[in-house]
């Protein structure tokens, strides 16, 4: 199961916090606000802040990886249709980053507004990160 979750982790993280840069146009200042999160503004700004930053994203990564393969665990419907489990995983993790912990973390944040942006954030949670993680799950699975 260790196994899985570290895999699973370093896939859909590299993934998603690729698209996050490349959607962005911004490396640095994608980690920082990513460290600002736990941290506040005046660590994720500062010099660790990057460093932080990315600890932080598959720190949250890891924590997401997990629930899913225990949750696969529990239900084997998730390894036997992992395509549509991933990408309802997915869904559920937007839900759950842009409407819940993010407007509770930063007064200001809006969900976003822009047809564009919609789509981006939705293919990099559904497809960057809940298939990834559905997949490799259900192939560890089929290994045990």
């Amino acid at each position: 199961m260790i196994r899985t979750i570290a895999i699973a982790t370093l896939l859909a993280g590299t993934l998603d916090i690729l698209s996050a840069f490349v959607f962005s146009g911004a490396v640095v200042g994608v980690l920082q606000t990513v460290a600002s999160g736990p941290f506040g503004g005046e660590i994720g700004t500062g010099p660790a802040g990057a460093p932080l930053g990315l600890l932080v994203h598959f720190a949250i990564m890891a924590v997401m990886v997990t629930v899913y393969v225990l949750a696969a665990r529990r239900l084997p419907a998730l390894n036997r249709h992992w395509w549509l489990a991933g990408l309802l995983y997915g869904l559920a993790l937007w839900v759950v980053m842009y409407w819940i912990v993010l407007p509770w973390r930063f007064e200001k944040f809006a969900p976003p507004s822009e047809a564009i942006d919609f789509a981006k954030q939705l293919f990099s949670h559904c497809i960057l990160v809940g298939l990834p993680i559905a997949w490799i799950t259900a192939r560890h699975a089929r290994g045990r």
